[in-house]
């Protein structure tokens, strides 16, 4: 195991090097100045689009409502990356690695754009009559059949990445905030869950989108709520922790109080990663929700989309980040999700940690639903819709395992398979950004004609 284990720990340090950076970050800025900084231009006419999307519109364009399908891919994505994975980059990157996440972000809401609109572009009907897409599809049905292998990649990845990222590891760190936090028995918390996932995911994409347009909302206004007490009491730090997050940036971080320090390629390096492993924008995985959405214009679609980038990681990662800094436990020595608690509990003596193990609680709920949708796509493509019920009897297993075992190596084997996900899918938008292109400029065409 421990061979395994170190081989696991190298490919981590492979995949996740300067090479990955470059093509996540490069990626992204490659598409926002194809599209001319649109993501960015439009991010107003994207949360327009995301309000007027609530209404479900033509059943027959697809099986959710544009709104439904978009908390459903935020319930995904807003899970333990948002408070233990902000609070990781840091404890290891120093403050600069929040910088770095927001970049990962900007250029995201780009790559986030493009792929919910070859998603969306190039979706099928299964034989149920059901909307599906995602990069294998688009791989599929864009590219040549030389390019066949690359979906196949993706769909291998994503399916397996889906028990780590998706499901284990975020039980995992619900059952121990459950226990460190109300003395709840890890089992407990596992059944618990396991009962209330199999509940939700038994009934398909209509009842996780119903569940996450219920919970999604709810959940992100108040941790930002809880946040801006949090800072509010800090106010006068907050300009100085500004200071500390873009001098870190560029420059190494020294050791201090519990802090080890931290070179810029450490920030660098922590920020990318733990920024897409909340986000998830070059992932791909965002277009496999979206494609289920009622629309006839991938545009709009990849438009109400790339809002989830914008909402994850500017707004949400942000409030965590600038807790942990402005309060000054950055320097503890604490790590994960503890450091995040220590934030809060610093500024709400005897509430603080609560507030936040009830955040995270409901945070991790949803990304087990979300994944559940994405995972399920993956292995339909690989073998077909006979792989339905054994895919939601695992998944559902996995959960109550996920609880009940230490996962030091689920981590790291879930953020080894986040970047090799990665790689296809971002192979992919170079290879179709023309596509993307060519509709955003016929959409906006149409539009402003």
């Amino acid at each position: 195991m421990e061979l395994i284990h170190s081989y696991v720990a190298w490919l981590n340090g492979v995949v996740w090097g300067v090479p990955m950076l470059i093509l996540i970050l490069g990626t992204g800025l490659f598409l926002m100045v194809a599209l001319r900084g649109m993501p960015l231009l439009r991010i107003v006419m994207g949360f327009r689009l995301m309000w007027g999307g609530r209404r479900k519109g033509d059943a027959s364009t697809g099986d959710v409502s544009p709104f439904q399908a978009l908390m459903t891919c935020l319930s995904a994505t807003v899970g333990t990356g948002n408070i233990a994975g902000v609070a990781t980059a840091i404890f290891l990157g120093g403050p600069g690695a929040l910088f770095w996440m927001w970049c990962t972000a900007l250029v995201g809401m780009a790559t986030k754009y493009s792929e919910i609109v070859l998603a969306v572009h190039y979706r099928e009907k299964d034989e149920r009559g059901e909307y599906i897409g995602g990069p294998m599809y688009a791989i599929k049905n864009g590219l040549s059949k030389s390019w066949a292998w690359l979906g196949f990649a993706f769909a291998i990845f994503g399916g397996l990445a889906g028990f780590g990222i998706g499901n284990m590891v975020q039980s995992n760190s619900m059952a121990e905030v459950m226990e460190s936090s109300f003395h709840i028995e890890r089992w407990v918390t596992g059944l618990v869950t396991t009962v209330i996932v199999a509940l939700v995911i038994l009934g398909g994409i209509k009842r996780i989108a119903r569940v996450s347009a219920s919970l999604v909302p709810f959940m992100c206004v108040g941790y930002m709520l809880m946040s801006l007490v949090v800072l509010g009491i800090y106010i006068d730090r907050i300009p100085a922790a500004f200071t500390l997050i873009f001098t870190h940036a560029f420059t190494p971080s020294a050791a201090t109080g519990g802090f080890a320090g931290a070179a810029v390629m450490m920030a660098m390096q922590y920020g990318v990663a733990r920024g897409i492993f909340s986000n998830e924008a070059g992932l791909g995985t965002a277009g496999i929700a979206q494609a289920a959405g009622t629309t006839n214009s991938p545009v709009r679609s990849g438009l109400i989309g790339m809002i989830g980038t914008f909402i994850d990681t500017i707004v949400i990662c942000s409030m965590t980040g600038l807790t942990i800094i402005c309060s000054g436990v950055w320097t503890s020595g604490a790590k994960g999700a503890s450091l995040s608690a220590a934030a809060f509990e610093s500024a709400l003596p005897g509430a603080g940690a609560y507030l936040l193990a009830i955040a995270l609680l409901v945070f991790t709920f949803t990304t087990i639903l979300g994944w559940s949708y994405y995972g399920e796509k993956c292995w339909i493509y690989l073998a077909g819709r006979k792989t339905v019920l054994p895919f939601r009897i695992l998944w559902v297993l996995a959960v109550f395992g996920g609880a009940v075992f230490q996962l030091d190596f689920v981590w790291l084997l879930a953020d080894t398979l986040n970047a090799l996900m990665a790689i296809p899918n971002l192979v992919a938008l170079l290879l179709l950004s023309p596509v993307v292109i060519k509709l955003t400029k016929d959409y906006f065409d149409k539009t402003t004609s």
